[in-house]
């Protein structure tokens, strides 16, 4: 069932959106070559207890870190550990938060130190796919218009969409109906209303879209050792238009 929120309920969630954009935006100054994902992992616990916010994903399914870090070639759910990272790698980042009984949740893919030329068109194209996406999320579309622009802006440009993982809605639940593919047929699926609210989250792999999780049942890559890029945002659909929660601006 989808739950539609009220405007009262989407001042709310901006409240706890805008405290990830926070807490993101302070990452990226620390996403330097010797930082570990550990120290990565601390500051943004400690960011959001700061903001007396309770950080969504420590905890969930027995998930143990408060920040989800992937590097390379891991997708999504990537454990904290205090492995040095880099110059040339490339991490995502994904980091949610409860804040007055509402979720916001959002992710960036960043650089470490120079980057190779294609890993920075990877993460470019990923990112512009997600706001491809978050502009076909208005009243009267379908859910399979945000899933096709993704999989039509990236899949144009060589790259490949993950199946296995898909964004969310968002509320009073960090995971919602309706489940948001990143492929899909345009035109197709539930209307969109206002009063949604979407975690539209693009997550593309540099080769082949097969996945797999690894032994510690959390830390999902790439199946042929290609890079992946994710980037995310919470998007409350208006009758104005979409309006993005986790951003600063």
């Amino acid at each position: 069932m989808i739950i539609l929120k009220s405007r009262r309920e989407i001042e709310r969630m901006k409240a706890a959106s805008r405290i990830v954009a926070e807490v993101l935006e302070g990452l990226r100054s620390l996403v330097v070559p010797g930082v570990s994902t550990y120290d990565l992992d601390m500051y943004a616990a400690a960011a959001a207890r700061k903001r007396n916010a309770k950080c969504a994903f420590h905890g969930y399914h027995k998930y143990p870190n408060s920040l989800c870090c992937s590097p390379n070639d891991q997708v999504v759910h990537g454990l904290a550990n205090k492995s040095q990272l880099k110059s040339g790698d490339i991490i995502s980042l994904d980091f949610g938060v409860i804040f007055d009984d509402f979720y916001g949740d959002a992710a960036v893919t960043l650089p470490v130190g120079e980057i190779s030329s294609e890993a920075k068109r990877l993460i470019t194209v990923t990112e512009e796919s997600l706001y491809a996406a978050i502009e076909k999320a208005i009243p009267g579309n379908r859910l399979g218009d945000i899933s096709a622009s993704v999989q039509d802006y990236v899949e144009s440009r060589g790259y490949s969409v993950v199946r296995d993982f898909v964004g969310h809605g968002i509320g009073k639940n960090l995971h919602e109906d309706p489940q948001i593919p990143n492929f899909g047929i345009a035109h197709k699926g539930v209307k969109l209303k206002p009063g949604m609210v979407l975690a539209i989250e693009p997550m593309i792999n540099e080769k082949m879209h097969e996945v797999k999780v690894l032994a510690d049942n959390w830390t999902v890559v790439t199946c042929d050792g290609g890079l992946s890029a994710h980037f995310e945002h919470t998007v409350a659909i208006t009758d104005s238009g979409p309006e993005i929660l986790t951003q600063l601006c």
